[in-house]
């Protein structure tokens, strides 16, 4: 696969076009070192999600003169893109992009621009952008000390979820990593799950389902850390995740079955980052994605952070 990439690559420049495919699963050594290099925290520059999304985003991707380039589809079928990643010219890497974007009816435009990146994609290509807030995109960054102590008054009510179920409860926390027999039970509250949530009246939880069934899938490939929550050897909720920068670790997923047990959701998210992710400064819990329960959820820990994300667009267009 990958030697006929980079014929076809070959081809592709000398005619000066972009040879841009699907992110899959094997594509994993040519993406991952150019995002094992940026430190932007943002959700969108992993690896697990650019792949196991990709069957909501159509994402694709490219290398040119030594920069990862990616494109999508927006919820509205849209082409975006994200920052270009890489080392050297910056504003050619953009023009590149901006010059693929031609071939498709809708103006050029990058998604998901942390300060950060605006920074440098201002230092290097001044005015030529101007950006609009995606609110629905901001990720939730909360310390992981936080979240695995529950201080103070404003998380008291987390708190007291916490205390009351391992008071009231035999339970017990265990580690997905060399667990392939906890990870088959994963699947199997996950159907559970979804049949729960009504998986036909819901496109975005069957994208979710496929995204979450992926990972599980390739549990050790992708590096995912894993966790779960058992009442009486039942499992009732889990977790994955995986590293995103230095110092900062992504939650992908969380299902707890919240209607049997209410809170196996603040429980989940306690343990899980005591048990897995307790060495990261930073815990990365995405996007709402504009859903007004998530948002109050997200909200209620108390954000350390509240990474806001823009769209650029090219002025005059």
């Amino acid at each position: 696969m990958s030697d006929c990439f980079f014929i076809v690559q070959t081809y592709q420049k000398f005619f000066n076009m972009l040879s841009f495919k699907k992110v899959e699963l094997s594509d994993k050594p040519l993406i991952k070192p150019f995002l094992d290099q940026q430190n932007y925290r943002a959700s969108e520059f992993c690896f697990t999600n650019l792949c196991c999304w990709e069957i909501k985003y159509q994402t694709e991707f490219t290398i040119d003169n030594d920069w990862l380039l990616i494109r999508f589809k927006d919820d509205d079928n849209t082409t975006s893109y994200l920052k270009p990643l890489g080392k050297g010219d910056l504003k050619e890497a953009i023009t590149t992009l901006i010059d693929d974007s031609s071939q498709f009816d809708t103006p050029f435009q990058l998604r998901s621009v942390t300060p950060q990146m605006w920074n440098e994609i201002e230092t290097a290509m001044p005015g030529a952008f101007h950006k609009t807030s995606d609110r629905k995109l901001f990720d939730y960054i909360y310390t992981s000390e936080k979240l695995i102590h529950l201080k103070g008054r404003k998380l008291q009510s987390k708190r007291n979820y916490v205390n009351r179920f391992k008071k009231n409860h035999d339970w017990s926390y265990k580690s997905l990593t060399g667990r392939p027999d906890l990870v088959k039970e994963c699947k199997q509250m996950l159907e559970k799950w979804m049949e729960e949530k009504g998986e036909d009246k819901d496109l975005s939880l069957r994208f979710d389902h496929y995204a979450t069934r992926m990972m599980l899938d390739n549990f050790e490939y992708l590096e995912l850390r894993g966790g779960v929550i058992c009442i009486e050897g039942q499992m009732i909720a889990f977790s994955l995740g995986s590293k995103l920068t230095e110092d900062t670790f992504d939650v992908h997923v969380e299902k707890a079955m919240s209607d049997d047990v209410p809170e196996a959701y603040a429980v989940i998210n306690q343990q899980f980052v005591e048990h897995e992710a307790s060495e990261f400064i930073y815990i990365n819990r995405e996007e709402d994605m504009g859903l007004k329960s998530l948002r109050k959820a997200k909200l209620s820990y108390r954000p350390d952070i509240l990474l806001e994300k823009y769209t650029l667009r090219l002025k005059g267009k």
